[in-house]
Order: C-alpha cells, then sequence, then structure tokens
C-alpha cells in the first residue's frame, strides 16, 4: 500500500484502511493507495503548520527557488519513469504522459525561477512616514487536484505555493494519485524540507472535506465539479478562508466564413480528442458560420471519424475514461442525445481488441444541437462534440455566451478587427485567436468566470493568489 507522506515521512493511515489503485485501459487493480481520513489531514495540517514555524518558515526565497529547480531536474532525470506511471494510473497515450511530465517540470522552473522576484513596494506618502508594501506567504495551504491531468495539476497547484513560502498540504484524487505520490519521494531526495509538502491520498467525502474545513488552512485551490466546488467554498467560508476554484468549462471554438479551414481543422479535433475529452478546456462546442457549415462540418465528420482509440501503449488519439462511473456518465449523454434525435454525424469506431474491461467509449460528433439541449449546456468530459450553425457576428457571441461556463474560448477568422471585437465580446477567462490552447500555457494566467469559477492559476498572477500582502506605516518626523 502507498502511504501518506506527512512531516518529511511515510505513514500509514491512522485508520489502516487501503483504496485500489485501477488501470482505466483494463478495469484491473494494480495496487492499493492509504485512505486517508479526517485524523490523517489534521496531522498533516499540524505538520505543515510546524514546517512553517520552524525551519521552512526561515528558508530564504533563493534557496526555495533552488530546491524547485532540483526538483524540475529530477522529473526530467526520471521523465520516462513518471510518464509511464501516469499513462497507466489516468488511461493516457503514452505521447500525452510524456507531454504532462514535461508540463509539470515547466511549472517547477517557472515558479523556482521566480521565487526570489516577487518583490515588495515603497509607496509615497505624506511627508514624515515611510510606507512599505510587502508579500507574504498565506500559511499552511490546501491543494485538492483532480484525475484528469494529476502531474500537470500538481505542478500547477504546489509549484507557486512552495514558491511563496507556504507550506503544502496536497490531496489527490483517489482515481489518480500515483505520479503525486512519486514526486513526493522526488521531492524529499531535492531536500524539501520536511512538512512543506505533505500528501493525503483518500475519498473526497473524507479527506477531502476535512482539508477544506480545516481551521488551520489559510488557503484552498480547488479543480472539479461545479457541485463539488459550492461544497469547498462553503467549508472554506465557514473559517474565512480565501478560495480558488477552477470548476470546468463547455468551450466553443468560432470558425468565421473567412478562416484558414486548413489550420482549424486538425487544432479542431484535437482540441476534444486529448486526453478522451477529460479537460476542463476541451472545446467541446463547435460554432460553424452558416455559409460554410455543411463544407466544413463535413471536413471535420470525416477527420472525427477518423480518430482512434486505444491502450496508452497504443499511444492513438484518445484512451479510456477514468473509470466506470465516468464510462457511464459519458455513455448517458451519448444515449440521450441519440433518444432525443440529435442527429450523429460522425463516430469513431472503438478497436475490437481493446480489453474488454477498459473503460471506453465511442467518440461521437453530434450537430445540428439545439442551443438549450443538455449536451450544449453541460460538461461531458468525454470525447464527444456538438456542432451549431450561427449566421453572423452577433449570432455567433450570443451562442458562444449562451452556457453558464466562462473558462475558454476560441475565434477563427483572418479578419483582425473581427478578432479583437469578438474576442472582448466573449464572456471568457482565456480566448485564443487562431490557435487553441497553449501547450500547458504554463506562462499564462488561467481560470473562468460565471459558473467556470473563480481566482487565477498559472503565471505570476498565482504567486499574488498565493501571498497577502502587508502594508507597513513608519512615522520618522
Amino acid at each position: 500500500m502507498k502511504q501518506l507522506l506527512i512531516g518529511g515521512a511515510w505513514v500509514a493511515p491512522q485508520s489502516g484502511e487501503s483504496l485500489p489503485v485501477i488501470a482505466p485501459a483494463t478495469g484491473e487493480v494494480f495496487d492499493q493507495i492509504a485512505r486517508g481520513q479526517a485524523a490523517d489531514i489534521d496531522r498533516a495540517v499540524k505538520a505543515a503548520q510546524a514546517a512553517l514555524d520552524g525551519a521552512w518558515g526561515k528558508t530564504s526565497a533563493l534557496e526555495r527557488g533552488r530546491i524547485l529547480m532540483r526538483l524540475a531536474q529530477k522529473v526530467l532525470d526520471n521523465a520516462e519513469e513518471l510518464s509511464q506511471l501516469e499513462a497507466r494510473d489516468a488511461g493516457k497515450p503514452m505521447a500525452t504522459a510524456r507531454n504532462d511530465i514535461q508540463v509539470l517540470a515547466r511549472y517547477l522552473e517557472f515558479y523556482g525561477s521566480a521565487a526570489d522576484k516577487m518583490h515588495g513596494e515603497v509607496i509615497p506618502f505624506t511627508t514624515g512616514y515611510n510606507a512599505l508594501l510587502l508579500r507574504e506567504p498565506l500559511g499552511v495551504t490546501a491543494h485538492i487536484i483532480p484525475w484528469n491531468y494529476p502531474a500537470q495539476m500538481l505542478g500547477r497547484s504546489i509549484a507557486p505555493a512552495l514558491a511563496m513560502g507556504n507550506a503544502v498540504v496536497l490531496k489527490p484524487s483517489e482515481d489518480a494519485c500515483m505520479t503525486p505520490l512519486r514526486i513526493g519521494e522526488l521531492a524529499l531526495e531535492c531536500g524539501l524540507h520536511a512538512g512543506a509538502l505533505n500528501i493525503v491520498t483518500g475519498l473526497g467525502e473524507e479527506a477531502g472535506a476535512a482539508l477544506t474545513a480545516h481551521p488551520g488552512i489559510a488557503f484552498v485551490t480547488f479543480t472539479g465539479s461545479n457541485e463539488v466546488g459550492a461544497l469547498v467554498q462553503t467549508a472554506a467560508a465557514k473559517n474565512v478562508v480565501k478560495v480558488a476554484l477552477e470548476l470546468g468549462g463547455k468551450s466553443p471554438q468560432v470558425i468565421f466564413e473567412d478562416a484558414d479551414l486548413d489550420r482549424a481543422l486538425p487544432i479542431i479535433i484535437k482540441a476534444i480528442a486529448q486526453n478522451a475529452g477529460q479537460t476542463c478546456t476541451a472545446g467541446s462546442r463547435l460554432l460553424v458560420q452558416r455559409s460554410i457549415y455543411d463544407s466544413f462540418v463535413g471536413r471535420v465528420a470525416k477527420a472525427f471519424a477518423a480518430m482512434t482509440v486505444g491502450t496508452p501503449e497504443m499511444d492513438r488519439d484518445c484512451g479510456p475514461l477514468i473509470n466506470k462511473n465516468q464510462m457511464l456518465r459519458v455513455q448517458g449523454y451519448l444515449d440521450r442525445a441519440k433518444r432525443d434525435g440529435i442527429p450523429v454525424i460522425a463516430e469513431a469506431p472503438l478497436d475490437g481488441n481493446l480489453p474488454k474491461g477498459g473503460y471506453y467509449v465511442t467518440p461521437t460528433l453530434f450537430g445540428p444541437v439545439p442551443a438549450d439541449h443538455p449536451l450544449a449546456q453541460e460538461e461531458v468530459f468525454g470525447p464527444v462534440l456538438a456542432v451549431f450553425a450561427f449566421d453572423d457576428e452577433a449570432d455567433a457571441i450570443r451562442l458562444a455566451n449562451s452556457t453558464e461556463y466562462g473558462l475558454l474560448a476560441a475565434v477563427w477568422t483572418e479578419n483582425g478587427a473581427r478578432q479583437m471585437r469578438v474576442a472582448k465580446a466573449i464572456r471568457a477567462g482565456q480566448v485564443f485567436i487562431n490557435c487553441y490552447g497553449a501547450g500547458g500555457g504554463v506562462e499564462l494566467p488561467f481560470g473562468g468566470v460565471k459558473r467556470s469559477g473563480h481566482g487565477r492559476e498559472k503565471g505570476l498572477m498565482a504567486l499574488e493568489e498565493m501571498s497577502s500582502t502587508k502594508t507597513i506605516l513608519q512615522f520618522h518626523g
């Protein structure tokens, strides 16, 4: 059984209980993780606070940065091992897993190099006073990361927190813990102080709930569903704790008639195929101007039907979904759309040689989809693409903004003025023009509006989120 990392040591959960680790590609158990609960969370929070009160709290920004840089190199040195672990645990194609490990290293490098560059300010003030603004760590920070990108999300979440001098309690998803636990081992090898990083595995309703409600926590970051995000925010609010939430999206790709369609086509397919559509920023809505709808959607259908699905070792376009419940959930959306008479434009058939116990669904392209249908409004989190037609710019903006989500969007047009008009009019935290995604986008502030959440991760803004300011006013006569 994989143990918990608490106070710089690997320890068993107080209950002695464990949870199975299941490979999505086969449905088979290949390991066990500790079932951490409230008592273990309490131990981890106290260990983190002890680190802040001790050596970690006295560590300079320069040295914090050096530790993160050493960890980045460890990740690169062990990249293939980590990629294999990530692929097996999360069901990813090997190419995706390898990319995720590279992005993890980039997060550690970016925040490691930025650790000693978050400066305070001297504020011009009334004669006779010195006014200073200091930027300080928040304290013990809680990080609940999802199962879809465990390696990337670990880096995105804990690297800025550690760079700013916080002490971390990480609760990875019970469906994808193996890479975070291995990173914990590498972090100790790099000289990270005991208690600076604590990892408690377990169920969300047990370990996760205990972490968000713990009175020793100063900040919570959570990525997941709207429903759980609301519970996290409610629990943290009782302790008056700041929360950063990333709660998914229903991201549109808006294709105008003057777009470079040859460039757009493969990117559209990749944006929904990547990680089998289990991506908060998946391009799950395709909005096509009516004048080119038939011709372009025909091309999309042909490319979509050519997608392949396989195990991690097969390294296909799509892998399995993360677990049986997610497979049944996505299949439910497919079945309902078909019952409701939504036309199926294309399907990517499953390979007959796939393991029978794996969690696979057929990638499906639907359209035209009514704007009020669940397929248009709800985050499916699978390889399902919904197509819509629009008439003009105003219609495109209306459709793009017609969901409760606002995480990411893309605008495809060669008209420069239209590019900026539409990008500014779409309500989303990130808008791409003639591209989609950013290969991890470590440097780019990321987060949503509306029900996609609040707060910002990535870029230097993450360091601001995970710190506080102190104003010092000194009278000198």
